[in-house]
């Protein structure tokens, strides 16, 4: 069966003041290229099929040197790019906290169907990137393809193929490292199977 290797991009220059990147167009900090360059060292032997990316710049330049290294061309799938944070991207959990408190508040009780002011619902989010996997899975059978893209996208996702409920992806899942390898089995019928977390080589 497919095995689906999700991985969130590199550090980014949000990510020391642990800022919210939706579809703000972020960069890579140096050490988020050199984790791009880790991944596309693992991924030269990694017998990959395929590589899907993100559209933003973030999930492309990490997912670029890993489809060079195997030999593969990079399919961007718009899909996959992060939810959209609305009123909340490029904002601290504090800064919004300030400007909407209550409706921070109901989003962090419930992340999936509770979305940021003028954002998305995990939930639309699940609806729009599922299909990229599945049909990665439909062309890939017995294949092992890369996708690189978010840490909040990946968590739904996983949520949704694992059968867990949308809404405890940040509880089930607290953290994708940046270039950390998260293997999945989708199956059939009933509830992929998880094979690694986070894994690093």
């Amino acid at each position: 069966m497919t095995e689906l290797v999700l991985v969130r991009h590199g550090e980014t220059e949000w990510h020391a003041e642990n800022r919210y990147a939706g579809r703000s167009d972020v960069a890579l900090t140096p050490r988020g290229h050199e984790q791009a360059r880790d991944l596309a060292r693992w991924a030269a032997g990694a017998g990959l099929d395929a590589v899907l990316t993100s559209p933003l710049s973030r999930a492309r330049d990490t997912a670029g040197p890993a489809a060079e290294a195997a030999g593969l061309g990079c399919r961007v799938d718009d899909r996959l790019v992060e939810v959209d944070f609305g009123r909340g991207d490029g904002r601290t959990r504090e800064e919004m906290r300030e400007a909407f408190p209550d409706a921070l508040a109901a989003f962090l009780e419930r992340p999936a169907t509770h979305p940021l002011p003028d954002g998305e619902s995990g939930v639309d989010a699940v609806a729009r990137a599922a299909p990229a996997l599945a049909q990665a899975v439909t062309a890939h059978p017995d294949g092992r393809v890369l996708v690189v893209a978010h840490q909040t996208l990946l968590r739904l996702l996983l949520c949704s193929m694992l059968g867990i409920p949308l809404d405890h992806y940040r509880a089930v899942f607290p953290a994708l490292e940046s270039t950390a390898r998260t293997v999945v089995r989708p199956a059939d019928r009933g509830p992929a199977a998880l094979l690694r977390l986070n894994e690093r080589s």
